[in-house]
């Protein structure tokens, strides 16, 4: 296990790349698993996550290879196993993104209950549903254990929106026999990387980035070379760490067109950022100030399905409203438990109201001193990277784990635009 150290108060400055998106690149390194031939995947991101998905598929049986920075190829022609190890089960959440393309291939799946972030319940229950329209059926006594004699197409209305539900069925209904109809299906940038993928691979996909996917079942898939898009949970968290930090920063390899929900949310915040190209500036100067609601009343930014604002970043835009002049509500809509590591930020001089699960209001600007951290989740510990950073005095976070589960090389990436952050073996 390691620790960082983090020196507070110095502004972030200079130019970075944004990675991979990792939601886009676990349902994608899954189902790669359905290819006749090679799949070749670009600008994944190296961290632990994707790594777990590939150690995944060599378990099964499949060739992977790394053929250049976050570039990695997948044979499938090996893949003879249906079963997920529980010891990769429970470190991700991601696993659960084998069940449809495990069974396109073999007909069967033998999945442990998938691991990942602490944030609340997490349901599998659109998953079964949707896989059981198609024809599935599920015995748990431990695992999860779906078989299907035949997969065939169905007119399927998932009963929330779920990213990774949606993802499932989708490779599942690829493979299927006959058309199969998804309705209230999740429409987020990384569902459609995965569609994107599949349709390279010979998949019949239309609806593309709507809430209805309409699929035309093939009987075989072939390989592709695909590169996924850009990370956008990590270009806002360094788009706050640059307010709160008062620095000023480009980020290339951006879609603005994907930043724009972002921008809505940042701007009631009063940041602001300017594009150009593939590239985003951030700059110096920001106005941090609250904008409130017609009327003079609080506003809120509150995480929506997609195109509304990610949920994953509602715990950055916590730590942001902390140094923001005026009162803003937060309200995290989907995890019950997700909320609950603002009373460190409050031990560290923030001034919030935890109002329920879901709700904190939070007013600004407050002095953030340094402490002793414990990272809960992926998005929390880099919300609390960013308090540091912004804080006065030295601050100590543990489990770091949690937060290189999802950013690339951050110590290193920040260390180039001035933070002093410092990655050490944590003796407990």
């Amino acid at each position: 296990m390691h620790k960082y150290v983090i020196e507070g108060g110095i502004p972030i400055r200079g130019r970075i790349k944004a990675s991979g998106n990792k939601n886009a690149a676990l349902p994608c390194i899954a189902a790669s698993l359905l290819g006749g031939a090679p799949v070749t995947l670009r600008n994944i991101p190296e961290i632990e996550d994707t790594q777990v998905m590939f150690d995944i598929l060599r378990h099964l049986g499949a060739g992977v290879e790394r053929i250049a920075p976050n570039a990695w190829r997948v044979d499938p022609a090996g893949v003879s196993r249906s079963d997920i190890l529980a010891e990769h089960a429970r470190k991700i959440r991601a696993s659960i993104l084998f069940a449809g393309p495990l069974l396109a291939r073999f007909g069967k799946v033998s999945l442990p209950p998938p691991g990942g972030d602490v944030i609340g319940r997490r349901r599998i229950d659109t998953h079964v549903l949707a896989l059981e329209e198609l024809g599935a059926r599920i015995e748990i006594d431990g695992l999860f254990r779906f078989t299907a004699n035949k997969l065939v197409g169905a007119d399927i209305f998932l009963d929330e929106a779920s990213v990774t539900g949606t993802e499932n069925v989708v490779m599942a209904a690829v493979m299927a026999a006959g058309k199969t109809v998804i309705r209230n299906a999740a429409s987020e940038p990384h569902v459609q990387d995965l569609c994107m993928l599949l349709r390279a691979m010979g998949a019949r996909i239309d609806g593309i980035g709507s809430n209805v996917l309409h699929i035309e079942g093939v009987r075989e898939l072939g390989g592709a070379d695909f590169s996924i898009g850009s990370d956008y949970m990590e270009i806002g968290s360094f788009i706050g760490l640059t307010a709160v930090t008062r620095g000023e920063l480009v980020i290339d390899e951006v879609d603005p067109e994907v930043m724009r929900p972002l921008k809505v949310a940042f701007a009631r915040l009063g940041i602001r950022w300017t594009s150009e190209g593939r590239s985003i500036q951030v700059p110096s100067g920001q106005a941090m100030k609250v904008v409130s609601d017609l009327g003079g009343q609080i506003p809120k930014i509150d995480d929506a399905p997609w195109p509304g604002f990610p949920p994953d970043l509602t715990s950055i835009m916590t730590v942001v409203a902390t140094q923001a002049e005026g009162t803003s509500l937060i309200h995290e809509k989907m995890f019950e438990s997700r909320m609950f590591w603002v009373d460190k930020l409050i031990g560290m001089g923030a001034r919030i109201v935890l109002c329920d699960p879901h709700r904190a209001v939070v007013s600004g600007p407050s002095r953030l001193k340094g402490d002793s951290l414990t990272s809960p989740d992926v998005r929390a510990g880099m919300a609390m990277v960013i308090a540091a950073l912004c804080a006065e005095g030295t601050s100590t976070i543990h489990n770091v784990y949690q937060i290189e589960r999802g950013y690339e090389s951050i110590c290193e990436r920040l260390g180039s635009l001035g933070a002093r952050i410092t990655r050490l073996e944590d003796r407990g």
